[in-house]
Parts: structure tokens; sequence; C-alpha cells
């Protein structure tokens, strides 16, 4: 494997565990954690997607990571105002 499929591997690795947890209920999908491996695992996949050119994951991806800062972005400003 190269470094693109390094990095594609390990991203895709983290979107599928955060699904897993989410699912098993070990991890809550209003809480951080679920929306930053999200934020991490796809922001990782689309750079890989931009490494080797292929746009439709570039987009894909990009979007997904925005979705999830986002969702990162709202726990941290609602935990922030009822602290």
């Amino acid at each position: 494997m190269n470094f693109n499929d390094w990095i594609g591997a390990i991203g895709v690795t983290i979107l599928l565990a955060a699904y897993f947890l989410q699912l098993s209920g070990r991890i809550k999908s209003e809480g951080w954690t679920y929306p930053a491996m999200n934020v991490l695992g796809a922001g990782l996949a689309c750079i890989a997607s931009a490494l080797i050119h292929y746009l439709p994951f570039v987009v894909l991806e990009g979007c997904w990571t925005a979705v999830s800062l986002g969702g990162l972005v709202r726990y941290v400003m609602k935990r922030n105002t009822s602290a």
C-alpha cells in the first residue's frame, strides 16, 4: 500500500468505527466523540481522495467533514452556554 492508500484506509476505519460504536450504544451521536471521529475520518478520506484526484469522493468526504464539523461546533457551543 502506498501513502494515499494508508491515509484513506485510516480515514475509512475511523468512520466505520464511529458508526459501529454509535450503533452499538457505546458513544452517543449527540456527544463530542461521534462528530469528532467523523471529522477526522472523513477529513483523512477527503485528503486521500484529493491525492488520487478522485473528485466525486473529494466532494462527498468534504461535505461529510463539513457537516460533522458543524455538529461538533454545535456541541461545543451548547456545552459552553449551559455551563
